[in-house]
């Protein structure tokens, strides 16, 4: 059975106060332009081409002082996320089974401010429907890693192909990954070149 007292103490713990209750998180400059409301509006999901880039979107809120979770997300790293800007003493990162993976991002939803989501292969849609209107109650931010999310989302964000830089004739260190990241939703669909990551790990 999956235990869930921890993330109920934590739910507890990390209620947004009344300081934080802005309209939008904040994000990176360079990713600004990608949002129609220039940030992450609360009680919203945005979908997310890969991990790189929903953990870019989030540092920048994690470091303002936002709690952010992760769950169904296995392949998360620790230095990976530190590297985009992203406040460890502020993540909570919950492995679940796929037959619990719901449960428990609605009790991260119920305590944190922004979510890392990676849903099952088949996420049943009446599980993603209550998720969504629990986060808009509650003013989370959903970020859907991939394209597995039967619902609406606020704006979807693909990534094209990348091109790292750093490797020559098979030799060399990787220094960084340009991408073209487009973003779909309100508005016309804008896109954007990005260093993601620059070779300090953030996005520019």
């Amino acid at each position: 059975m999956f235990a869930t007292p921890e993330l109920l103490a934590l739910a507890e713990r990390g209620r947004p106060t009344a300081a934080s209750r802005t309209r939008l998180l904040p994000v990176a400059p360079p990713l600004a332009a990608l949002l129609p409301d220039g940030g992450l509006r609360r009680g919203t999901a945005v979908r997310c081409g890969d991990l790189p880039l929903a953990l870019a979107l989030a540092a920048e809120a994690s470091a303002a002082g936002s709690w952010c979770g992760a769950v169904g997300v296995d392949d998360l790293g620790a230095l990976a996320a530190a590297g985009y800007g992203v406040d460890l003493r502020r993540l909570v990162v919950v492995r679940a089974a796929p037959a619990q993976w719901a449960l428990a991002a609605g009790h991260l939803v119920d305590g944190v401010d922004l979510v890392l989501l990676g849903p099952p292969s088949h996420p049943r849609a009446s599980a993603v429907r209550t998720l969504a209107a629990r986060a808009r109650d509650r003013g989370t931010v959903l970020l859907v890693v991939g394209t597995r999310w039967p619902g609406p989302v606020e704006v979807a964000l693909e990534v094209g192909a990348a091109h790292w830089r750093g490797l020559g004739e098979g030799a060399g260190r990787l220094a960084g990954r340009r991408v073209t990241v487009t973003a779909r939703g309100r508005g016309v669909p804008v896109s954007r070149e990005l260093w993601l990551p620059t070779a300090e790990g953030r996005v520019a």
